[in-house]
């Protein structure tokens, strides 16, 4: 496969942006009339807004960047996913949090990202139902209001901050384990936060918490795009021995080939 040569990454964003913010109003779109959850192989829910939101995504890809390998997860459910995807591929999550979209909960996101040589560095993050779009590339995050149309209004930078005691944590507001909570007690006494989706890179991003450990199975599609969101920030995502958390197919051994391993994002945290 012939790898075509991206423009420079602010070109990128200014793709990616537009399609989170189409891709969010369509889902909200749905969300207000109504609508029906399915259920999928692995017993997560699937709605005509994952759907439809994933078409609007891959068409504007596609057409922008031709011959540049996506993964999504509504074509990787249905066994649609590439096979090799290279050097630099994207990563698309149309609807994170589907769970919080059916309960009626905000916590739900449209994640795009382009991964380049393993690592996250172009990711957008909207959050449509709190009109929140997260952005970043190398150098530059920040956190964009938008409009009751889902239209971009004002835009602030935004940085990690110097954790202090007591840490705040944030975690899985819908999957939980006990390895996460024995995690969480190594830093007692902690705030601790629940909040769905890819909103917990956000808040890392933000400066609004400091620690999110995540010692449960997750998809590359569900971290790719908050995580280079914080990495933008002055964050950093790890694996539980402290290396610095890659993608790509078969970084979960023995698992999916775009399973992720455990792991755990930081802001800038005090060091003994």
């Amino acid at each position: 496969m012939a790898m075509q040569i991206l423009p420079d990454d602010r070109s990128v964003i200014a793709v990616l942006e537009p399609l989170a913010l189409a891709a969010g109003r369509r889902i909200m779109e749905i969300c207000d009339r109504g609508f029906a959850a399915e259920q999928k192989s692995d017993c997560s829910p699937v709605t005509e807004a994952d759907r439809d939101a994933e078409a609007i995504i891959l068409k504007g890809l596609r057409e922008s960047f031709p011959g540049i390998p996506v993964v999504a997860e509504e074509e990787a459910a249905e066994g649609h996913a590439p096979d090799s995807v290279g050097s630099v591929f994207f990563l698309v999550d149309p609807l994170d949090g589907t769970r919080e979209f059916v309960s009626g909960n905000g916590d739900f996101t449209v994640n795009i990202a382009l991964v380049r040589d393993g690592t996250p560095v172009i990711g957008v993050v909207y959050a449509p139902a709190r009109r929140e779009l997260y952005s970043g590339c190398p150098g530059s995050a920040s956190m964009i209001k938008t409009d009751a149309d889902h239209g971009p209004l004002d835009r602030r930078a935004i940085v990690v901050r110097d954790g202090c005691a007591p840490l705040t944590v944030v975690a899985s507001r819908s999957h939980n384990t006990p390895d996460t909570d024995a995690f969480i007690g190594r830093y007692e006494p902690a705030l601790r936060v629940s909040v769905g989706s890819s909103l917990k890179f956000c808040l890392l991003a933000c400066g609004e918490a400091d620690l999110y450990p995540r010692l449960g199975r997750t998809m590359q599609w569900d971290t790719a795009a908050g995580d280079a969101v914080l990495r933008a920030a002055g964050g950093m995502t790890r694996t539980l021995d402290g290396k610095p958390f890659r993608y790509g197919v078969g970084t979960a051994e023995g698992d999916a080939p775009f399973a992720n391993p455990h792991f755990v994002a930081e802001g800038r945290l005090p060091r003994d």
